[in-house]
């Protein structure tokens, strides 16, 4: 389904019955990304799939305000109202991490429960966030200049997903190549440029007094991530951390099987000690 928020028409897929479960993908994905899980959850929760701003099926506007964090937030909060959901678990990949996080801590009565996947709250100094910001806007010019095909080979080819070549079968990284190439040159660049790290709010200074109860994902091969998890950890009052073996950043691509299962410990009350 299409639901409206602010002139935007974003992609709603709903799944399954049970307590709601949002779910948010990564950057150059889409809602599709949770196809392999559905059978899994779909009998316990109602799957919530939305496609970000710039992704998938959803709208993608020129104005740039529309891929901001605060309109990003604010549009999920809308869909919620528009479904008629109080409240859902939300489960975030990367991008759709620090979307989960910032919808948390921006309208925190509506979740229930957070499960974040190789994310991180942002950046700490504004150094860090001006230089994260140059370096997204040099590279959604070169998405505009050089097309989608040219962007997806350099993306995949980045340190960040060298574990794929291990843990990925050539069909999957052939079928993960085809569903990159399904998105567009603008949306992509305007979300760098709108949601990337460098622009959206940090949380880092916010976390220790975080209410809402999080479990961090984050595949043991993933050391920058990894490092952001513990230290997000000793932070949060009410947090667990989960690291997956045999798992570089994609932990739900390259152990699926056990993601699946540590996400439905996570939200059955079936944490292992």
């Amino acid at each position: 389904m299409l639901i409206e928020v602010n002139d935007v028409q974003y992609h709603v897929k709903v799944v399954g019955e049970g307590e709601p479960l949002l779910l948010l993908h990564g950057f150059t994905g889409s809602g599709e990304d949770w196809t392999p899980f559905l059978e899994d959850w779909k009998n316990n929760h109602q799957l919530l799939i939305v496609d970000l701003p710039g992704h998938g099926q959803t709208q993608c506007p020129d104005d740039l305000e529309n891929y901001s964090m605060e309109a990003t937030v604010y549009a999920l909060d809308q869909i919620l109202n528009e479904l008629k959901i109080e409240s859902a678990f939300v489960l975030g990949y990367s991008l759709g991490g620090r979307v989960a996080l910032s919808f948390a801590m921006t309208y925190p009565s509506r979740v229930k429960e957070l499960i974040l996947e190789s994310s991180s709250p942002g950046l700490a100094t504004e150094e860090e966030r001006l230089d994260r910001q140059q370096r997204d806007n040099r590279l959604a010019d070169r998405i505009l200049e050089e097309g989608i095909q040219a962007f997806v080979d350099y993306w995949e080819a980045i340190p960040l997903f060298q574990t794929h070549l291990t843990y990925l079968s050539s069909e999957q990284r052939a079928r993960l190549h085809v569903s990159r190439l399904n998105n567009s040159e603008l949306g992509l660049a305007n979300s760098l440029r709108g949601i990337g790290t460098g622009v959206q709010p940090s949380w880092w200074e916010n976390l220790n007094q975080f209410e809402v109860t999080t479990t961090l994902i984050v595949g043991q091969l993933d050391a920058k991530f990894v490092k952001i998890a513990e230290e997000m950890f000793r932070l949060l009052p009410d947090g667990e951390l989960v690291v997956i073996e045999d798992a570089g950043h994609t932990v739900h691509l390259e152990q699926p099987e056990e993601f699946s299962q540590t996400v439905q410990n996570i939200l059955h009350n079936r944490k292992d000690d």
